[in-house]
């Protein structure tokens, strides 16, 4: 069985998505239609602008969404037994799934943007690595301090992301170290994000969602706030509001796909984080990256 995966925030490089613009007019046109919806040519930043303009977080999620979600569409051989996006990439592989259009998909993932934005100006927050300690270690370090601060992203078994307040992280990398974390590594981000630092995004992008239109998709998505497979729309659709304050169950998600069949996973989009995270829990598990 086959899994197709989509990255989040942090795969972007400049020149992404150019040779889909330049082989194939249906690309061309999808982009085009970005430009549009987005009201600021997102091409002109992806296919020529600095590493700093693309790090801006209107431009990043929209940038990533795009680059995967469109070519998935350009795969002649685009039938997936499974999908699952991590944190933003959970909106890739809704409309590469059929579950959201793409138009729709775009307008989400520019509003989560814009909403997240806000939300770490608004409460300023970090987020750390912590690798090698037990997830319930974790989530008792965590609990035991008086800020806010809680575990953001089990990404595989022995590395998870904490998220909140500055202070907050940098009391609970200590704490973490002393209880045999082997490193607590603190990450160059905008702010807490799967945090309750969050709310008001999710808040805002509640009412965003609610009023868009979810289909059934062509196969489950595993989605991040519960690592389980879903079918239903309306699950789908109150799972995704949930996903900005919620952690993102990757480890989970990867479990439950393995444990219903799957042997063959296929990253769609930039990078290559997603493949290594399968690498490092299933040592077997046959890897590759979409490619036309």
């Amino acid at each position: 069985m086959k899994a197709y995966v989509f990255p989040g925030q942090g795969a972007q490089f400049v020149g992404m998505g150019k040779d889909l613009y330049d082989r194939f007019p249906k690309a061309k046109d999808l982009f085009s239609k970005a430009n549009d919806i987005l009201k600021f040519k997102i091409t002109d930043v992806m296919f020529e602008g600095s590493d700093e303009d693309l790090r801006q977080t209107r431009v990043t999620q929209p940038a990533i969404f795009l680059h995967s979600v469109i070519l998935a569409m350009m795969l002649d051989d685009f039938r997936p037994d499974m999908v699952a996006g991590h944190s933003l990439g959970e909106f890739s592989a809704l409309v590469a799934n059929r579950v959201l259009t793409f138009e729709d998909g775009l307008r989400l993932v520019s509003q989560r943007a814009m909403a997240m934005q806000k939300a770490c100006d608004a409460n300023p927050g970090t987020m750390a690595a912590i690798i090698n300690l037990e997830d319930d270690k974790i989530r008792s370090i965590c609990e035991s301090i008086d800020e806010v601060v809680v575990p953001a992203n089990f990404n595989s078994p022995g590395q998870v992301v904490i998220s909140g307040t500055v202070e907050g992280v940098r009391i609970a990398c200590e704490k973490m170290k002393e209880a045999g974390a082997k490193r607590a590594l603190p990450l160059n981000v905008g702010g807490a994000f799967h945090s309750p630092l969050m709310e008001p995004a999710r808040e805002e992008l509640a009412e965003a969602i609610k009023k868009t239109k979810f289909s059934d998709g062509i196969c489950p998505v595993y989605q991040n706030v519960t690592g389980q497979a879903v079918n239903d729309p309306e699950i789908i659709k109150s799972n995704l509001i949930k996903q900005l304050t919620s952690p993102v169950c990757w480890t989970q998600t990867m479990e439950n796909m393995v444990a219903a069949g799957v042997n063959q996973v296929v990253e769609v989009g930039p990078g290559t984080v997603l493949q290594g995270l399968f690498k490092r829990t299933f040592k077997t598990m046959e890897l590759s990256s979409a490619a036309i």
